[in-house]
């Protein structure tokens, strides 16, 4: 029998075929694996495609043969991802609002690829999330990749920060001035990515949106405010800017209802310390950078969740509402 022109290539075409054509409910049988091969320019004996098959798993790739009426039909019995999983985070990428339109069909193209071409139409779904707006900065990947560089390097950086103007339109930030800052960590809050860094000049910590960084670039210069960062809990970052909003840090202490108990867990994790009040509620203490994000919060809380203290961040919630009032003019 002649060979094929890719005939050296034969063990990467069977490996290509059987993971992409079989799979626990799909097929194919020798005369199958054959016909496919020859698409390849590749001829092979059944004696040699045996062979083959047994030596595909040493690369990993499993193949069984079950006996079907009078012939053998043959399928990979084990893929690196089980289709669950993939499907776990087709949905993830799918709905995590800091990946772009187009980077998330290019990652769920890449993600079928463990699976056979029957099993990959499945992970062509459409998952769709309240209130999930697509990042619009296809950069957000190489800035998240800079910055980790910067970080393993010991290095600060700089770059430029935007917001979007009436527009539509990037509006660069204190007229483009170059932000140069210490990258100590990246943190995911509420479906966005955040870099935690240190501000040398203010000698504060600050957080910036990744997505809305541009033209980052690695300094020589090393990183400062190494033990600020020590004293600071990174799990529990989020939990005390609202939103990721700043605002002065108060330890302030809430009335809550005790058919909030939930909605304090989920909000401050189960080591909050919830103490009885009365019949009904209960009371909590949390560090927490009061912002109008905090406020708008506890205002939607209603008569569930009271502030008790300190003072001026009862005032300020007086302030909150009254603004409230003005704006819609409740008399």
């Amino acid at each position: 029998m002649p060979k094929g022109s890719n005939q050296k290539l034969k063990l990467y075409y069977l490996a290509k075929i059987m993971v992409s054509k079989t799979d626990d409910e799909h097929y194919l049988t020798m005369p199958q694996i054959i016909k496919e091969l020859e698409k390849y320019d590749i001829t092979a004996e059944r004696r040699s495609i045996y062979r083959d098959l047994q030596e595909l798993e040493n690369l990993g790739i499993e193949v069984e043969g079950e006996p079907i009426g009078k012939s053998y039909h043959y399928h990979v019995i084990s893929h690196q991802f089980e289709l669950p999983e993939l499907k776990l985070l087709v949905d993830a990428i799918q709905s995590s609002r800091f990946i772009t339109a187009k980077k998330s069909d290019e990652l769920i193209k890449k993600l079928e690829s463990f699976v056979s071409e029957h099993e990959a139409k499945q992970l062509q779904r459409q998952v769709y999330v309240s209130d999930r707006v697509k990042t619009m900065n296809e950069s957000i990947y190489y800035n998240v990749d800079a910055i980790q560089n910067a970080i393993v390097q010991n290095c600060k950086i700089q770059f430029q920060y935007f917001q979007w103007n009436l527009k539509k339109e990037m509006e660069l930030r204190h007229g483009g001035v170059y932000y140069r800052i210490s990258p100590w960590g990246l943190l995911w809050d509420n479906q966005n990515y955040y870099l935690v860094a240190y501000d040398d000049a203010e000698e504060k910590i600050k957080h910036y949106r990744v997505d809305k960084m541009l033209h980052i670039s690695l300094l020589e210069e090393k990183r400062e405010g190494k033990d600020a960062f020590a004293k600071l809990n990174m799990a529990s970052y989020s939990n005390t800017n609202f939103g990721m909003f700043g605002g002065q840090k108060e330890k302030v202490k809430l009335k809550v209802n005790n058919r909030m108990a939930g909605i304090m867990i989920d909000r401050f994790g189960k080591n909050v310390m919830m103490i009885p009040y009365d019949r009904d509620s209960f009371t909590v203490n949390i560090d927490i950078h009061v912002s109008d994000q905090f406020l708008s919060w506890i205002a939607a809380l209603g008569e569930e969740v009271k502030i008790l203290g300190p003072e001026n961040v009862v005032e300020q919630m007086k302030g909150y509402i009254r603004r409230l009032s003005d704006q819609y003019d409740v008399s």
